[in-house]
């Protein structure tokens, strides 16, 4: 049986991706900061639950530990855990810290820990949720934007490094997802992405269509890979987009 681990998984995203898991016969770890939540989704799909937070070394090292008590082997580890605060270069330092630990460190502080085990076995496969956020950019969140494209860096990093090792590698790339995260934008969150969002479920089901065909982007939303095409053909053009959007998103706001 597989041994699935998956943070943030009390709802959103890492709920969809834990029932995905689990009705594909995998045993699951539902690992969120909400123990209640991650005991309900756990409960929901005969799983184990984890409380406790991915934003420091210890806190990786305790989930990892115990999900290899339960599982004996971690076979996927989806990292889903992630936090968007609003704001911009203005933002505090603890701000940035805390995002930063949370979207990028708690990756690379698991890889570090899974990684002798999977080399070593030949197989292991790393799930980095990123968003198109981290393929394009995220107007509201610089520390959002920023750490996204941290995130997608270093699952592009894994898959180049260990690819041949038989490490599988893929990052989860959708824009507006039903999820408590989109509700908390408000109106910016709803002009620029409410009208395009789509279910947490239809996410997984996009992982599993991508783990079939061996992808490593998993766009939920397809026209991300034109929008992400054209952001590296024609910069200043998509710069000049995204400017246009932040503009409507401020006369928006300033109507309210």
């Amino acid at each position: 049986m597989t041994g699935v681990v998956v943070t943030g998984g009390g709802g959103g995203i890492g709920a969809a991706l834990a029932r995905r898991f689990a009705a594909d016969g995998a045993q699951v770890v539902v690992a969120d900061l909400d123990g209640d939540k991650a005991a309900e989704v756990a409960n929901e799909v005969g799983g184990t639950p984890f409380a406790g937070d991915v934003a420091s070394p210890e806190g990786v090292a305790k989930l990892v530990e115990s999900a290899r008590g339960t599982l004996g082997e971690i076979d996927v580890f989806c990292a889903n855990a992630g936090i968007a605060p609003f704001g911009g270069a203005e933002s505090g330092e603890e701000v940035w810290a805390r995002t930063w630990e949370v979207n990028v460190m708690s990756h690379v502080r698991a890889a570090n820990l899974l990684l002798p085990a999977w080399l070593e076995r030949g197989k292991g496969h790393f799930v980095a949720t990123v968003s198109a956020a981290g393929l394009l950019t995220s107007l509201g969140s610089a520390p959002y934007s920023v750490t996204k494209h941290g995130a997608l860096a270093f699952a592009e990093w894994l898959s180049a490094t260990y690819r041949h090792r038989g490490i599988t590698v893929q990052a989860i790339c959708p824009q507006g997802v039903r999820t408590a995260m989109l509700e908390s934008t408000g109106t910016a969150g709803q002009l620029l992405m409410g009208a395009s969002a789509i279910e947490p479920e239809q996410v997984a089901d996009a992982l599993f269509a991508a783990i079939e065909e061996k992808r490593f982007l998993v766009l939920p939303h397809p026209e991300v890979a034109g929008y992400y095409a054209a952001r590296a053909t024609d910069t200043d053009r998509w710069l000049g987009g995204m400017n246009k959007l932040q503009r409507k998103v401020e006369e928006a706001v300033g109507e309210l």
